[in-house]
């Protein structure tokens, strides 16, 4: 029982659905997390429907939780064969009460490209998680938006994350909207909601596109065997609706720098979609880019690539521009972005690579 309570404990929001709560019900549970599922949602069990949901969690473990009554879904008790329906509120609770909520603000120093009373555009740079979670509660974005903007919104169900209506991971690099009213936040959410926000991502990954262009239309979800990144389930019996679309820059022979639009904002959408179609994102080690996937065999390649390596010590993505509608005044708004340096350095190597070998 002390594993399983364990484990429950380690549970963290992985999307914006998601609600903590400190209420304890009359069993002395805390409730952590309510998930109140699409209108879309195809009837799926319920111990498959939490594990494209929380991550870190094995699906033995999910059930013996489900077991143990910490899950119910409408209020009730039930069994992991579930079949979650449009509309279902399934809850998890634990024995002891979740980590508080408050950010801590910190004066770290924010890239901000624009400003005015409704939002703002940051440039975030790779290694900065964007808000507080299990093993990152401080240095965050969020806790620098603490810092220097006071009485930010905070999402419906997204408690703890003050002016987010979206992220990027962690080493991914770019352009983020930050909503400073309630209103920008509400008119941001709904452009989200609605795919009319245009996001453009420049990444490098190994291999060369047969295509100078496509779409990439696969489910994706947590993995099954291992739940710290995202698969794709091109059968579409699990997982998420999630489509990126992509078109080739430059070929770089073993390397390739493409451009991908998302449609949808799944965890690890670009970093999952790439890989399943044969194309890893160079030096993305959680996927499996950080080894040699194209080229020759000669040691002088492989130094070259461990340079390459060096030069870009992170996943080659970066979030480019974005463009929306401005929530308030409706005017359209556009930004784009440098290349961050190691970004146009990995690049300038590969470019120098082709041309004399």
């Amino acid at each position: 029982m002390f594993e399983r309570r364990a484990l429950w404990l380690g549970l963290q929001i992985y999307d914006m659905e998601e609600q903590i709560h400190i209420q304890e019900d009359n069993e002395g549970l805390f409730e952590h997390q309510r998930i109140v599922a699409d209108p879309k949602q195809q009837l799926l069990r319920l111990d498959k429907f939490l594990l494209d949901r929380l991550p870190n969690v094995t699906r033995n473990r999910l059930q013996a939780g489900i077991k143990d009554g910490n899950v119910k879904v409408n209020g009730e008790k039930t069994k992991a064969n579930y079949k979650v329906r449009p509309g279902d509120e399934v809850t998890v609770s634990m024995s002891e009460p979740p980590r508080d909520t408050e950010v801590v603000p910190e004066d770290i120093p924010l890239n901000i490209v624009y400003e005015d009373a409704h939002l703002l555009v940051v440039n975030k740079e790779a290694g900065m998680v964007v808000h507080p979670a299990y093993n990152n509660w401080s240095g965050t974005l969020v806790n620098a938006l603490a810092y220097h903007f006071k009485n930010l919104p905070t999402m419906e169900n997204n408690e703890g994350r003050p002016g987010l209506v979206h992220r990027i991971d962690k080493d991914t690099s770019g352009l983020l909207v930050i909503a400073k009213t309630e209103r920008a936040m509400r008119g941001l959410a709904e452009q989200f909601f609605d795919h009319s926000i245009e996001r453009t991502y420049y990444a490098l990954v190994w291999g060369e596109p047969k295509t100078e262009t496509g779409t990439i239309d696969v489910n994706l979800g947590r993995s099954l065997k291992d739940r710290r990144i995202t698969a794709a389930f091109p059968e579409g019996d699990f997982g998420r609706h999630a489509i990126t679309h992509y078109k080739v820059l430059k070929n770089l022979r073993y390397v390739s720098l493409i451009q991908c639009n998302l449609e949808t904002g799944r965890t690890h959408q670009i970093r999952a979609h790439m890989k399943h179609i044969g194309h890893t994102l160079f030096n993305d080690a959680t996927y499996g880019g950080d080894k040699i996937l194209k080229g020759t065999k000669f040691s002088k390649y492989k130094q070259f690539v461990d340079n390459c390596f060096k030069t870009i010590p992170r996943q080659s993505l970066h979030a480019k521009s974005l463009g929306f509608e401005h929530p308030v005044t409706g005017e359209h708004m556009q930004f784009d972005s440098e290349l961050p340096e190691d970004f146009k350095n990995v690049i300038e190597k590969w470019e120098q690579y082709v041309k004399y070998n």
